[in-house]
């Protein structure tokens, strides 16, 4: 006679259509360890910045008590700022990096999205162009091999000295072109039998679809030349082209020197003038954050189309 090995069925597995597992409320000490992990991270994120804050508009008297910094004004007074903005540098430095940010980010972005299409697409170019770029994320140029050729170029105290050795990053590069090279090539295929050529390719399909990264390089560059000061030290001997970056680590390097910067005769603790300058440094790129949030929201769907 015949025996069976399995003589039970498999136990059938309970599905709860209402609540998966990922859904499953966490306990009580892994929300507890979450929560204590997340405001120790935000408090050595907030301190620094308080601390920047609060010592530009303490007194001279607080500052003086404690030290040099506080962490929280008592009679807060606003006498760094308007030391520093009696002289006219400090808006001059805003605005040489104002210019200096908005031209580099434009034309960087300019460069970084065609050469990005370009390579993505391999009926324009091949290989030997991503591998050329590549070959830079190996080997930087030198120092003195710049300088000679930013002298050459005839572009010493000028402010395109700030403007053109950024404008091209090949990480950047590298990032934008994997993202269009994601885009389904049907959409592309479509607009070509419809008649469109590669610029209208680029303008009318690729970067819609593409604000997301676009956002992001975007800000990449825009940060890179707001804070770059090293081109400015090396490649300017005007103080009145000089970005604000450089007149902040001048003011940070020489400390009471500031004041002769300024013209000015009488000044506040150095402390309190350079932390004023830190935050007057600090607040415009910052307020370029809430416009380009919402970009980031909708980096999770763009692109999201199947061919």
């Amino acid at each position: 006679m015949a025996t069976t090995l399995f003589t039970k069925k498999p136990r059938e597995l309970t599905y709860n259509p209402k609540r998966p597992v990922w859904k499953e409320k966490p306990s009580a000490l892994y929300q507890t360890v979450k929560a204590v992990v997340l405001i120790v991270f935000s408090l050595s994120i907030l301190t620094p910045i308080l601390l920047v804050v609060s010592t530009s508009l303490a007194d001279t008297e607080q500052l003086v008590k404690a030290g040099g910094f506080v962490l929280w004004p008592e009679r807060p007074t606003l006498e760094a700022y308007a030391t520093i903005f009696k002289g006219p540098m400090v808006l001059q430095s805003l605005g040489v990096s104002m210019l200096v940010t908005a031209v580099g980010t434009i034309l960087a972005l300019f460069v970084t999205i065609t050469m990005a299409y370009a390579t993505s697409r391999t009926v324009l170019f091949g290989r030997p162009v991503i591998l050329a770029v590549l070959f830079t994320l190996l080997f930087a140029p030198g120092l003195i091999p710049s300088f000679l050729m930013i002298r050459q170029l005839g572009l010493l105290d000028s402010l395109w000295s700030l403007i053109l050795p950024g404008i091209f990053g090949a990480f950047n590069f590298v990032v934008m072109r994997s993202f269009f090279m994601n885009i389904p090539g049907e959409l592309i295929e479509s607009a070509r039998i419809d008649g469109a050529n590669d610029w209208q390719i680029l303008w009318r399909i690729v970067m819609p679809l593409s604000k997301a990264v676009i956002a992001v390089v975007g800000l990449f560059y825009a940060v890179g030349f707001w804070n770059s000061f090293f081109n400015a030290l090396l490649y300017i001997n005007d103080h009145s082209k000089w970005p604000i970056q450089l007149l902040l680590r001048n003011f940070v390097v020489q400390g009471s020197g500031a004041a002769d910067q300024l013209g000015i005769t009488t000044t506040p603790p150095p402390q309190s003038i350079q932390m004023a300058v830190v935050v007057v440094a600090l607040v415009p790129i910052l307020m370029v954050y809430p416009f380009l949030q919402k970009h980031f929201a909708k980096g999770v769907i763009t692109g999201a189309v199947k061919g």
